[in-house]
């Protein structure tokens, strides 16, 4: 019998097929995902009744704005260490009044290294007392924990965990930082990143990222390059990468804090950015023959679509299959899809990522 999971997973196929065959690409290389315990984070409400607390998700109704509340006891599509957690953690929440009252939300970060780490977020404000009942918590589950309130945040170690993903023979690490973006399925994301690797394939040349967050896909697209210059706006995110960077002992890779649309700016010679200075990038010593490129959910704007079709070959990782394809209608017009494939990152949902690789006509 067909599981529910592969009939979603062969629905996403044929319409991720039916929606790029303009193109004429290759055969669709497909990614699936575990059908269970896929996910690293997991955020959920905390309800509050006259004699019980639980977790909680929310439902729109189809016919109205009004949701329905969904309580949570197990949550199955979370990583094994997340569901384990959840009750054993919510009993010693429960247990006491200083950990418990007005708690209003619970988020839940794991690796596959086994790190966990959990934020509460809070309608009060918090105290001293709160902090010596949340670091014996801390303490007893072995986790890394936040509180928060308006205006509040109380670090108890550390904000961020440690992930180790493999891809080929190598293990890499990765600090990933609490409310920064992740990867939310791990194990897909090595898939991900092997198969980037595969597209790049071995260059003598350099590599130019944008969009590079903490270096998920950079450390090791570094190993396929001369060097690699990598772009990223958010302090947080260059600050995680540039620590990646220097934890995985990688050395020909720079990180520019420069938004995709001021790299074209700076490239073009049209202006000077002091920041680029301060770190000791001199783009102009590169000799770059690939880029890639992991936007947001918006795609890519007009200008740096422009500039990448100035490369002989494009890796373009999308989480949006629409932006994705409109994208192409430029692109096309230089480049020829040489590779697509498709990962199934978010199961029992609409939402896929997509990978393809172009070769310039």
């Amino acid at each position: 019998m067909t599981s529910a999971y592969q009939l979603q997973l062969d629905a996403k196929i044929a319409r991720i097929s039916a929606q790029f065959a303009e193109f004429n690409p290759p055969a669709l290389e497909v990614f699936q995902s575990p059908e269970q315990n896929f996910r690293m984070r997991a955020e959920f409400r905390i309800w509050h009744t006259d004699d019980d607390m639980f977790y909680a998700m929310f439902e729109r109704n189809d016919d109205s704005n009004q949701k329905t509340v969904l309580r949570i006891d197990e949550f199955p599509i979370a990583d094994l260490s997340i569901n384990a957690l959840m009750p054993q953690l919510l009993a010693a929440l429960k247990a006491n009044p200083v950990l418990e009252s007005r708690l209003f939300e619970a988020h839940f970060l794991a690796t596959l290294s086994g790190e966990i780490l959990v934020s509460l977020i809070y309608h009060r404000q918090l105290d001293s007392d709160w902090e010596v009942a949340a670091k014996a918590l801390a303490e007893q589950f072995n986790i890394k924990l936040i509180g928060r309130s308006r205006g509040q945040k109380f670090v108890l170690s550390d904000e961020y965990v440690v992930e180790k993903l493999q891809v080929f023979e190598r293990t890499y690490i990765y600090k990933q930082i609490e409310g920064g973006f992740t990867q939310p399925n791990a194990k897909v994301c090595q898939k991900m990143l092997e198969w980037a690797c595969h597209a790049a394939e071995q260059s003598e040349k350099d590599l130019l990222e944008l969009y590079c967050g903490n270096g998920n896909f950079t450390l090791p697209l570094s190993t396929k390059f001369n060097r690699v210059l990598a772009t990223e706006l958010a302090k947080s995110s260059v600050y995680a990468a540039q620590w990646n960077i220097e934890q995985n002992q990688i050395e020909n890779i720079q990180v520019a804090r420069l938004s995709a649309e001021e790299f074209t700016q700076a490239y073009n010679g049209e202006r000077e950015f002091r920041r680029l200075q301060e770190a000791g990038i001199d783009i102009s010593s590169y000799d770059f023959d690939s880029v890639f490129v992991d936007p947001p959910r918006a795609g890519i704007d007009d200008e740096t679509l422009k500039l990448i079709q100035r490369f002989e070959r494009i890796i373009y990782i999308s989480c949006n299959p629409d932006t994705l394809e409109d994208n192409l209608k430029t692109l096309s017009n230089t480049h020829k899809i040489t590779k697509f494939a498709m990962f199934d990152q978010f199961p029992y949902t609409h939402h896929v990522e997509c990978g393809v690789l172009l070769q310039k006509i």
